[in-house]
């Protein structure tokens, strides 16, 4: 099976992260990350609770913590370890995106999934993985099995409203394509919807 880091930029907001891991549930790939990106995810997660939707500090706090939590008991075997020895060794331009190379290696990941592709240069990338926004990721996922894909969109929909709005599928499909530019991936859940 394909194996995909996802960066913690890819893992920020909410509908995408959704959408990424419920195709991963349906098995189109297999996720990984470290604990260096769940941890600026659980930072990034209070910060977004707190200063954009209004939640107090300590409510946020076990919201991001509790995410977390059901992250790592979803996948558990996403979590890679080991990667700490290579931290550093890359040169790349932004010494804090070492962690996410070295994690990519070590978990044997054919493709590192983040908004911030120019952070990742082709020639500081190890043979055979690549380096893919998520509309990227998602169309080249979604097209290989648009039926699971679907049925991935279809249980974001019933998972709604539990943590955050009710959305239908044509919802949810508007905001995959106009906010995460996933506007590809979502043409081809047409013949569904």
């Amino acid at each position: 099976m394909f194996t995909a880091l996802l960066d913690t930029c890819v893992l920020w907001p909410s509908l995408q992260r959704d959408f990424l891991l419920s195709l991963a549930i349906e098995g189109m790939y297999r996720p990984i990350w470290s604990s260096a990106i769940l941890e600026e995810l659980e930072i990034s997660e209070t910060a977004k609770l707190t200063d954009k939707v209004g939640v107090d500090a300590g409510e946020a706090e076990f919201r991001a913590r509790h995410l977390i939590k059901e992250m790592r008991t979803n996948f558990e075997d996403a979590e890679v370890v080991g990667w700490e020895g290579l931290e550093g060794t890359y040169g790349l331009p932004d010494p804090d995106d070492e962690h996410v190379l070295a994690a990519a290696v070590v978990g044997g990941a054919g493709a590192i999934v983040t908004h911030n592709r120019k952070d990742f240069p082709r020639g500081k990338m190890p043979h055979g993985l690549e380096v893919l926004s998520p509309a990227d990721f998602a169309l080249s996922t979604v097209s290989l099995k648009p039926d699971l894909a679907w049925q991935a969109v279809q249980k974001i929909v019933a998972r709604s409203g539990k943590s955050g709005p009710v959305r239908t599928t044509h919802e949810v499909l508007a905001v995959l394509s106009a906010r995460y530019g996933m506007t590809d991936a979502v043409d081809l859940f047409r013949e569904f919807s």
